[in-house]
């Protein structure tokens, strides 16, 4: 039997405002909120000068599993997850095999059952020639269709003009792009591997996987979008040249085209790949201080929609090999609230609108099912954290199996110290309680 919940005096983060309140939860759902609850619950948490947001729902992230659980699992990755506030995560199709049939779909959202301590949600793969079976994909039960427009994973970039033509058009939900042209990534690729040879860096990265590749790719799909009324979210943008694609003149659920920025790539620029290398080598790249700055504003003015991780784990040993042999990608997801909490305490962000863009923005932009918001009725998916309190980033409290971050030595200015997804205490004082997995995101659908 589930337990009753009551958070007394906690500084509640929602909808644009900061309110003291106490909640009571009870049977996965937010059952009170008020000022001062009398009630007993099986569970009580003073949460006295700390604040109460919805949990985070991270849009992207690959969790590697089947087929590459040496660097993660849907196990390992959903706890790291739960331990930095995230409740909920949509998880990217390259895997191995790549999630595109239905039924390599539906293994794996049978292995979250199973495993997951977080809430979640699979996207349904698309390569050159599945496009039957894209369009079996349930808009109530899937997030949604990823599309790789760029380099990605064995059979998964869509090049050919007339399945673009065709998934655009009739994609029962939403479709989640990854843009990078690749004729433009593979000709930047073979020029600067004949003028440097052995001496690729990846400092080379975001002129090899450069601007132009992003945009000539984005504006394709964009405009694609346009054309044909496709419901479009586009991943991680990286450039300033970007932004003029997007609008803020239409509130968030009214529009059919959406943009994503990750915490990366509003924290690093090019001059950290002096330092870090390979570590922060990812795709898109990480870009220089110009494109860098422009994504914060973008994001505060609502251009751009939510923010995300791109949780993306190798080994060590894999990103310790030479530039063009080392994977992209970088683990994250435990550590991207931190990271807007950084941003925070430099002024540059407020709680309230982190709570937008990591929680209610998601919910809007996917039409998630009573999550994102902290309102009677919803799924108690909520995270506690103590913004005053300071933690360094080490080997021991990191959660990833592939045991390392590029944060590492870094002290952050806030903590989760509580994780409640569907109902369930999932992370509290340190420990995990893996009584109860998380459950399986529902969505209103696009009909």
């Amino acid at each position: 039997m589930e337990k009753s919940i009551l958070i007394r005096n906690a500084l509640l983060v929602n909808q644009g405002l900061i309110r003291e309140r106490d909640v009571y939860i009870r049977r996965g759902r937010i059952e009170r909120i008020d000022r001062a609850i009398v009630a007993s619950a099986d569970i009580e948490i003073d949460a006295q000068g700390r604040h109460l947001i919805p949990g985070v729902i991270d849009d992207q992230v690959h969790f590697r599993e089947p087929g590459l659980t040496h660097k993660a699992t849907i196990a390992t990755e959903s706890r790291a997850a739960v331990a930095g506030g995230v409740t909920s995560f949509m998880e990217m199709p390259n895997v191995q095999p790549p999630a595109v049939t239905q039924e390599l779909l539906e293994a794996k959202y049978q292995i979250a059952a199973r495993t997951s301590l977080a809430n979640y949600s699979f996207f349904m793969g698309t390569t050159n020639d599945n496009l039957d079976e894209v369009l079996r994909t349930d808009p109530r039960r899937v997030c949604g269709i990823k599309i790789f427009m760029g380099s990605s994973t064995g059979n998964m970039l869509v090049d050919d003009p007339r399945t673009l033509e065709r998934l655009f058009a009739e994609a029962p939900t939403l479709i989640a792009t990854h843009c990078e042209d690749e004729t433009t990534v593979r000709a930047n690729t073979e020029r600067y591997r004949q003028r440097y040879g052995d001496r690729l860096h990846a400092s080379h990265h975001p002129r090899i996987r450069s601007v132009k590749a992003c945009l000539l790719s984005s504006s394709l799909a964009v405009n694609l979008a346009k054309r044909l009324g496709t419901r479009l979210h586009v991943l991680h943008i990286t450039t300033r040249d970007e932004l003029k694609l997007f609008d803020n003149r239409l509130p968030l659920d009214k529009k059919r085209i959406t943009a994503e920025v990750c915490v990366h790539h509003l924290y690093f620029h090019s001059e950290h790949y002096a330092r870090w290398g390979n570590l922060i080598k990812c795709n898109p790249a990480i870009k220089n201080k110009i494109h860098r700055d422009a994504l914060l504003p973008a994001l505060l003015n609502d251009v751009i929609d939510v923010v995300a991780t791109d949780h993306a784990p190798h080994t060590l040993e894999e990103k310790k090999q030479p530039y063009l042999q080392a994977p992209s990608g970088l683990p994250l997801v435990q550590h991207g609230l931190n990271v807007m909490l950084d941003l925070y305490h430099a002024g540059k962000i407020s709680l309230e609108k982190i709570v937008e863009k990591m929680c209610h923005a998601p919910a809007i932009a996917f039409r998630l099912r009573e999550r994102g918001f902290i309102e009677e009725g919803y799924w108690a998916d909520l995270a506690i954290v103590d913004v005053k309190h300071r933690w360094t980033v080490r080997p021991e409290n990191i959660l990833y199996k592939c045991g390392w971050s590029p944060f590492e030595g870094h002290t952050f200015h806030g903590r989760v110290l509580s994780t409640i997804v569907s109902g369930h205490l999932a992370w509290h004082e340190g420990r995990f309680n893996e009584e109860k997995m998380g459950e399986r995101l529902e969505f209103e659908g696009w009909s």
